[in-house]
């Protein structure tokens, strides 16, 4: 049996997210989350740190899944808020700035969230303590970098256009949405409360 757990541990650092910020200059936390992968017998953990990039909270990088790949998070600890997004295709493919769907949810301990095949998705931090999660996302420790930039994931279209679709910003001491202008076709939404989003597993 094979001894993986010098591959479990990776951290999202500054330089790194500076790809997906909304203010990718403003002073910010040297980490701003941490990954912890167990492989398809175990689940992994995230721990976002607390905090903002100037008025944008604390998030994961964001991603699609590649193939035919769900993913279901488990809310351990803190609040955040989930952008879930879906890109308009054309020919069968993938447009990166038009977005046909989008959910923005607020979550909480012991909320569960689903996320289907085909979809991206992101989250943040929006309170003042770790937020932690647990997913159910394979790992493949085979890869050269398995838990930082996971092959089953596209990293790249969201790098190309700056983040996801809304960025998730404190206004007025309250979460609030702001459209990233990068994209061509942004849908309207609000930020719904976990028992309202709509996509379920099944």
């Amino acid at each position: 049996m094979k001894d993986f757990t010098a591959k479990h541990y990776a951290q999202r650092t500054h330089e790194k997210m500076r790809e997906v910020l909304m203010e990718p200059e403003v002073p910010s936390p040297a980490v701003h989350y941490h990954m912890v992968r167990g492989g398809s017998d175990q689940r992994n953990i995230t721990i976002w740190e607390p905090g903002k990039v100037g008025n944008e909270y604390i998030k994961t990088y964001g991603h699609y899944h590649v193939g035919n790949l769900d993913e279901t998070y488990w809310i351990l600890y803190g609040e955040g808020i989930a952008v879930v997004q879906k890109r308009e295709e054309r020919n069968g493919q993938p447009v990166d700035d038009e977005i046909e769907q989008v959910y923005a949810v607020h979550v909480k301990a012991g909320d569960s969230l689903y996320m289907p095949a085909g979809w991206g998705h992101l989250v943040v931090n929006i309170g003042k303590t770790f937020f932690v999660t647990a997913d159910d996302s394979p790992v493949n420790f085979e890869d050269v970098d398995p838990v930082s930039m996971p092959g089953h994931a596209d990293y790249e279209a969201v790098r190309r256009m700056q983040g996801f679709c809304y960025y998730v910003i404190e206004q007025n001491g309250k979460p609030a949405l702001v459209k990233n202008s990068k994209y061509k076709k942004i849908p309207e939404t609000e930020i719904l409360q976990a028992r309202d989003y709509p996509l379920k597993k099944g």
